[in-house]
């Protein structure tokens, strides 16, 4: 089985397979698009082929939309060259489920891919070409958080920027010349409030340029309309892994040629095949001046504003990030290496589930569009347990002191506004003590390891350093030079009244080698 245009037309390989092929005329939908494009992609990375691309499939397949995707990449080359051209644009999709289990389609919405440079001017032309559109409707992005980054040095190049928030600047200065098209820019990024720093980020190239004379007053003024350019908020929820080792050979097995590994010069891992976890969730403020493609018959949620921001507080607050950094910490210390095998740990297990039902629950933030409930209760029956899912502890303690202050600290908060009693809380203070024992870099076994990258390791760290992991008394009271840090904790602990209790539990974990594992089961049983 060959993945390109020839290689689906004999379908009985792939159907024996069991990889399900397009249901749609590809022809007939790259004419489409091509004619009348709707919808461009900034990122041809993973996750656009398994998330937005394959919603877009689903409504091609059903007869309900009759145009392609236009993906663009404004980083790595490479990925248009390797992993979308030789392949017709195709690609397959292995969605990878909790049970063990795999579904397979041949994705086929993508109906151009192009690569975002000047200094490439047939693929730059056809861009221009697309922004001039009036068809246009949406350009979306998955670049990161980094991607909308400024520099200074880039704002200064003018009307030749390298970063890719300058190219999208220079192409809807194109839009704006051909008859300023009313046009949305969806970031689809993981990142909190990200259609703003979208619009922040576009702006700054719109004023630089103002100010050195480069373009009219009118191309910042038409930036700065909402009702010509709006850059709505999203959350998007999917974990896309590398290609996965375990799901090449299964490929290769049933007879899929194009299986290999793609590591391009700027270390992107890609193929032609890509794997993903099967929930996913997409919630999009509904603010599109031009009209949209109907993604809600995919399975993409569209409301307001104030409803999308519920939803990233119910996610990050509560339902899914604060049980990831408790496992993070705990793991580390117990010799983890995968968040799914964590899962098989009782009292880990418990620890979260716990730590989500009983605990976050009682004051999180309900969207109304998704049910709290329902979104923790995927996050532990199908996406933590998964084992597909080559995610590591290591991995997400990452950065740990800033994500504290909002996956624990807004929680904390939250019993303060509603008056609520913190003395029922008992495993959010055994995490934020499990913090103080991991910054001392010694796991349970008494052996030394490196805590994950953090910009305030150093700091913390020496805060922790008249503490040892032993047998006996010893004087804690360093800690409250730790505790007090609403910078850390999001609250000072002692003023929230948790401090005093918060210490205690880390003096039971810096009790000698295994005091990790007995305090957690002590804590995790505790009724």
């Amino acid at each position: 089985m060959k993945l390109h245009f020839d290689g689906i037309r004999d379908k009985a390989p792939w159907e024996q397979a069991g990889i399900a092929l397009p249901r749609f005329n590809l022809e007939e939908v790259r004419e489409n698009t091509k004619k009348e494009p709707a919808w461009l992609h900034f990122g041809a990375g993973n996750i656009f082929r398994a998330f937005p691309a394959a919603v877009l499939q689903r409504l091609l397949d059903a007869g309900q939309y009759d145009k392609g995707v236009i993906v663009a990449e404004g980083f790595d080359y490479e990925i248009i060259d390797r992993a979308y051209r030789p392949f017709d644009n195709l690609s397959l999709l292995v969605v990878l489920k909790a049970d063990g289990s795999m579904e397979k389609q041949v994705v086929a919405s993508v109906a151009e891919s192009l690569k975002a440079s000047p200094q490439l001017p047939q693929d730059w032309e056809r861009l221009i070409e697309i922004f001039r559109a009036p068809s246009l409707q949406m350009v979306s992005f998955t670049i990161t958080e980094k991607g909308y980054g400024l520099s200074p040095a880039d704002l200064q190049r003018g009307l030749a920027p390298e970063a890719l928030m300058g190219k999208a600047a220079l192409l809807l200065l194109e839009r704006c010349r051909a008859g300023a098209w009313p046009i949305t820019l969806q970031s689809m990024d993981n990142c909190s409030h990200n259609g703003d720093k979208l619009r922040e980020a576009l702006l700054a190239y719109g004023k630089a340029w103002v100010q050195a004379g480069l373009v009219p007053e009118a191309f910042l003024s038409y930036l700065q309309d909402e009702t010509k350019v709006s850059c709505p908020w999203s959350m998007i929820d999917k974990i896309t892994p590398r290609p996965n080792g375990k799901v090449r050979e299964m490929l290769e097995a049933q007879g899929f040629a194009d299986s290999g590994t793609i590591l391009t010069e700027k270390n992107t891992y890609t193929a032609a095949f890509v794997n993903a976890e099967e929930t996913e969730y997409l919630v999009i403020e509904d603010s599109f001046p031009n009209g949209r493609p109907p993604l809600e018959l995919g399975g993409v949620l569209f409301t307001d504003r104030g409803t999308v921001d519920k939803v990233e507080k119910m996610k990050v607050c509560t339902c899914l990030n604060p049980l990831h950094t408790a496992m993070s910490i705990l793991g580390c210390m117990l010799g983890y290496e995968l968040i799914s095998a964590e899962m098989q740990d009782e009292d880990i297990r418990g620890l979260v589930t716990r730590l989500g039902y009983q605990e976050a629950m009682p004051v999180v933030v309900d969207p109304g569009v998704l049910k709290p409930a329902d979104f923790i209760d995927a996050v532990l029956t199908r996406r933590l347990p998964n084992p597909f899912m080559p995610d590591a502890p290591q991995r997400i303690a990452t950065d740990t002191s800033q994500k504290l202050p909002v996956r624990f600290g807004e929680t904390i908060k939250a019993y303060q506004a509603q008056g609520l009693s913190l003395d029922s809380l008992l495993l959010i203070p055994l995490v934020l003590a499990g913090y103080a024992r991991y910054i001392k870099g010694v796991d349970d076994t008494g052996a030394p390891f490196a805590p994950s990258p953090d910009p305030l390791l150093e700091e913390l760290q020496a805060i922790v350093a008249p503490l040892e992991v032993k047998k006996g008394q010893q004087d804690m009271s360093c800690l409250k030079a730790l505790f007090s840090r609403a910078d850390v904790f999001g609250v000072d602990l002692y003023a929230a009244g948790l401090g005093e209790r918060v210490e205690s539990m880390t003096a039971e974990l810096y009790a000698g080698p295994g005091a990790v594992r007995e305090t957690l089961h002590k804590y995790v049983t505790t009724k």
